[in-house]
C-alpha cells in the first residue's frame, strides 16, 4: 500500500524553499490489550462521561472543549475556533542552523518522520540532502505542528531526509538527580571488562533481528486459553538480596569464559576468538591481582507491572 502523507510543508532556509510531504516513520504496535466485560453475561462495557456537577450521563453532542485558566474556571472553544488555532501555525519548517551530525544527544530525540519531495521539489530536496551528506552535517529547525512548536533535526537517511522531533530541555529529566555513586576502577578490572565488551561487539544494530519475545509469550498463553487449556503461572525466582557482595574479577572471568564457549552466531556473527590474543594478554595482566577489590552488587529493580488496557 502506498504511503500516505500527513502534511504538506516547505523547508525554508535563506531564500530557498523546498516543498515536502511529511510521512510517519513509525507505527505503534500496541501492547496486548484486554477488554472489560460484564462478568454476568460476558458482554463488552461502554465508557460513559458523567457530569461531576449534575451527576448525569453526557452525550458527545453536548460536549465542548475548555481551557482552565483559574481553578474551576474555563473558557470554552467551538470546533471552528479550535481549527483556527491550528491553521494559524505556519506551514514551514524553518532551518535555523547546521551542525555536525552527532551534535545532538539522542536523549532529546522524540518521534521521527520521513520527508519526501512534493511537486517541483525534487531538485532542491536532493541538493540539500547531498550537501548535508557530503559535509557530515544535520539541520536544526523549528516546526509548528498541532498547537506546539517543535525544535527538530533534519538529517540524511539512506533513502532521503528524516525529520526528528526534539524534546526541550525542560522535558528531559536531569540524571544528576540520581546522585550516582562514583567508585575507583582498577586497571585489571578495566582490562577484563574491555575484553568482555570486545567479545560481544557487533558491527551495528539490525532491528529485523529482534522481536518482542514477551508479547509472543503472552500470545502463546492466550492461544492455550482459547484452546481450552489452563494457563499455569510460573514460579518467580526470589529477588537477590540487596547489598550482596560479589567478586567482580571472578564474575568478569566467568563471563568471558562463557562467551568463548558460545558459537560465533550468538555474538552477531563475529567470531569470539578473533580477539583472543589481546584478550589473553589482558587476562594475564589481571591474573596476579587475586585480592581484587570486592564490589557491592545492587539489587535488581522490580519488574514493572503490566497494566491491562481497556
Amino acid at each position: 500500500m502506498a504511503a500516505r502523507s500527513i502534511a504538506s510543508l516547505s523547508i525554508s532556509f535563506g531564500l530557498v524553499s523546498i516543498p515536502v510531504k511529511v510521512y510517519s516513520a513509525t507505527e505503534s504496535k500496541s501492547a496486548i490489550g484486554f477488554n472489560l466485560l460484564h462478568k454476568g453475561c460476558g458482554s463488552r462495557l461502554r465508557q460513559q462521561y458523567i457530569c461531576l456537577k449534575e451527576g448525569v450521563v453526557v452525550d458527545r453532542a453536548d460536549m465542548v472543549k475548555g481551557y482552565e485558566f483559574e481553578k474551576d474556571r474555563y473558557v470554552t472553544f467551538t470546533p471552528e475556533e479550535l481549527d483556527a488555532l491550528e491553521e494559524a501555525a505556519q506551514q514551514t519548517i524553518d532551518i535555523v542552523a547546521f551542525m555536525p551530525i552527532d551534535a545532538i544527544d539522542p536523549i532529546y530525540f522524540d518521534k521521527a518522520y520521513y520527508l519526501g519531495p512534493d511537486k517541483r521539489g525534487a531538485k532542491p530536496y536532493n541538493l540539500l540532502a547531498e550537501a548535508m551528506r557530503e559535509s557530515g552535517t544535520c539541520a536544526l529547525a523549528k516546526w509548528s505542528w498541532k498547537g506546539k512548536q517543535y525544535m527538530v533535526q533534519i538529517r540524511v537517511g539512506e533513502d532521503g531526509l528524516i525529520l526528528q522531533q526534539l524534546l526541550y530541555a525542560d522535558e528531559v529529566r536531569s540524571m544528576a538527580d540520581l546522585h550516582v555513586e562514583r567508585t575507583d576502577v582498577q586497571p585489571a578490572e578495566l582490562a577484563l571488562a574491555q575484553q568482555l565488551i570486545e567479545q560481544n561487539s557487533v558491527e551495528g544494530y539490525d532491528a529485523s533481528a529482534y522481536v518482542d519475545e514477551e508479547k509472543q509469550r503472552i500470545l502463546e498463553q492466550i492461544d492455550k486459553k482459547i484452546a481450552g487449556k489452563k494457563i499455569t503461572v510460573a514460579a518467580e525466582a526470589p529477588p537477590a538480596a540487596g547489598g550482596e557482595v560479589i567478586d567482580l574479577m571472578e564474575a568478569l572471568r566467568k563471563s568471558i569464559g562463557a562467551n568463548k564457549r558460545q558459537p560465533a552466531a550468538s555474538l552477531g556473527g563475529k567470531a569470539a576468538g578473533g580477539k583472543a590474543e589481546k584478550g589473553d594478554a589482558a587476562e594475564k595482566t589481571a591474573a596476579p591481582r587475586k585480592t581484587a577489590k570486592r564490589a557491592v552488587a545492587p539489587a535488581p529493580a522490580a519488574a514493572p507491572k503490566r497494566a491491562a488496557r481497556k
